[in-house]
């Protein structure tokens, strides 16, 4: 493992203070303008957990929509408004700050080459180095660059952002992933380019010479579709559509679950979850999480501060599954700076284990917390950003959040549904905005109650309280009798909401009647989710009771399907 080391400006929080006056004199007039905007906006990213922002005055904080906090000590930070510009702001090691200069920073400056690019995913180095893709699919690099991790084909440090073209020019970037002076990149096409440090294969050409453009990592994933990466210190990670998940470069620690402990310079299936179908990787310094269709965590790699949550801190060399309580999983969490992991349930609670300030937490244990991000601001060494934030927060209500509060109170409604005997409360006016179904009903009628019957209560005000809100939060079985609303409605926005809650609860012993549902309702893409699901857990779905009560129709059509599937092959 390489150890750099980084300037840090040593009376960085005095410094600060000193700057804070003249810093708001120079951003009064700006975020004036700007904070008009925010009262238009539904929410805001909280910040305020790290350091780096805490001198930051109350109006530029609130312009904050996405935010990352990176470095040796988390003293640097990236952040963009609502009017998608881009400041920088810390001790800009090596550049990374991409202002143009080695000039540390407690004022933000503003990033003039990014601002309207709209980033869509960003990562950083140890270096630090930084990329980001765009919108627009662009990959743009700066930073520290002594192995060619810009990936511009020299070794020059790069002061501002530049557009990283070799191989991508005529590609789609959607996600990046730096290690610790490595960098990959997956396209739309779901190939994964890669470029930079190689001492351990990291960059999956075959061999251990540093990568200094972007390179195809082809090898066993050449006719492969990837559809995330993540990468340790010196280690990639790639999980398929399949729900294959592979490995390569540094080993030492088991963190390609490979059962061995040997580096590899192509990328290697981790055979041992053959059969498991994984849609989620992170990596830590040198540890692996997983996450698998069905919510259940898988770790593996390092373990000295208790990051795999097996209870002890013996490394891993396969995966293992951790004990979360029997609490489906949504999203795993860990940094390639840190022995520090976090996951999150589909109830919202946070869990975390590992290295908590130096100390080693070997179980997973709960947290107060409702994001993963606020396990590394509070609990990480150093206490960085393990992805690009974007997490509602903010000190008073927006017009989103007022709405919601409204919802169903008797208060100040002038409308009632009655549904199974019970009362909802709501508003015309909103109504009528939200819904061309009621605009054209409460146009005909002056009513102040309207008794429902073709819906259940539960799922009548699920959907009533989507308008207000625009999310729902039903359980995948409940979804259905929202899905048949939404069609019935023709609420396409709602019916595509409901097919994603779905997909997120589906499980072996659902998964036929989500199928059916998804037959019934026309919804394609659902379907074809739903029986990829049925045909990678065929044997555990064919053993359930609503397999056994399958419509005759429905039941030819899967297994003719699946036939051609290939699912009967031995």
């Amino acid at each position: 493992m390489l150890n750099r080391s980084h300037p840090i400006i040593g009376n960085f929080r005095s410094t600060l203070t000193a700057s804070y006056r003249l810093y708001r004199v120079k951003t009064t007039s700006r975020t004036k303008t700007l904070a008009r905007t925010t009262a238009k906006l539904s929410s805001m990213l909280d910040v305020g957990k790290w350091p780096v922002f805490a001198l930051l005055p109350p109006e530029e904080l609130r312009l904050i929509r996405q935010a990352c906090v990176f470095g040796s000590a988390a003293n640097e930070a990236l952040y963009v408004t609502v009017n998608d510009e881009v400041f920088a702001l810390g001790t800009n090691c090596s550049g990374c700050l991409g202002l143009g200069d080695l000039q540390s920073t407690i004022e933000p400056r503003r990033i003039d080459v990014l601002c309207g690019k709209k980033i869509v995913s960003l990562s950083y180095g140890t270096g630090p180095h930084v990329v980001i893709a765009t919108a627009d699919g662009e990959v743009f690099a700066w930073g520290h660059n002594g192995y060619s991790q810009l990936g511009n084909g020299t070794t020059n440090h790069g002061l501002t952002p530049a557009l990283v073209s070799t191989n991508l020019l005529s590609k789609r970037v959607t996600e990046v992933a730096c290690g610790s002076h490595h960098t990959i990149a997956l396209t739309t096409d779901g190939e994964v380019y890669a470029w930079g440090y190689n001492n351990s294969g990291q960059v999956g050409s075959g061999s251990t010479a540093n990568q200094p453009t972007p390179r195809r990592v082809s090898s066993c994933l050449q006719s492969k579709v990837v559809v995330n990466i993540a990468c340790g210190q010196l280690c990639s990670m790639a999980v398929l559509d399949n729900g294959e998940i592979y490995g390569w470069g540094y080993n030492c620690n088991g963190q390609l679950g490979l059962g061995n402990n040997g580096n590899q310079q192509t990328p290697c299936r981790i055979a041992a979850l053959q059969g498991v179908n994984i849609i989620q990787v992170a990596c830590g310094y040198a540890h692996t999480l997983a996450l698998t269709d069905e919510g259940f965590v898988y770790a593996w790699g390092a373990n000295s501060y208790g990051q795999l949550g097996t209870g002890n801190k013996s490394n891993q060399a396969l995966p293992t599954p951790i004990n979360t309580d029997k609490e489906r999983m949504v999203e795993v969490a860990a940094c390639h700076t840190s022995h520090t992991s976090a996951a999150k349930t589909q109830s919202g609670q946070v869990l975390m284990w590992g290295q908590c300030r130096g100390q080693a937490v070997a179980s997973p244990h709960l947290t107060h917390f409702s994001s993963t991000d606020d396990v590394f601001a509070c609990f990480a060494t150093p206490a960085v950003t393990w992805h690009l934030l974007s997490v509602d927060g903010d000190d008073y209500l927006t017009v989103a959040q007022s709405l919601k509060k409204e919802f169903d109170s008797p208060e100040i409604s002038d409308l009632k549904f009655l549904v199974d005997g019970k009362c909802i409360h709501v508003h015309k006016a909103l109504l009528k905005i939200r819904c061309e179904h009621f605009r054209a009903l409460l146009n005909e009628t002056d009513e102040d109650a309207i008794e429902i019957h073709q819906f259940s209560y539960l799922v009548y005000r699920a959907f009533l309280e989507y308008l207000y809100t625009d999310t729902i939060n039903l359980p995948p079985e409940d979804a259905i009798g929202l899905l048949d609303l939404a069609t019935f409605y023709r609420e396409t926005r709602l019916k595509r909401l409901c097919q994603e809650t779905i997909k997120r609860g589906i499980s072996e012993e659902n998964a036929i009647t989500l199928l059916s549902a998804a037959v019934k309702y026309e919804a394609r893409d659902l379907e074809e989710f739903c029986f990829k699901f049925c045909v990678n857990h065929l044997t555990a779905v064919t053993q359930t009771q609503a397999f056994a009560d399958m419509d005759h129709d429905l039941l030819k059509n899967f297994i003719s399907k699946a036939s051609r599937y290939g699912a009967f092959k031995n």
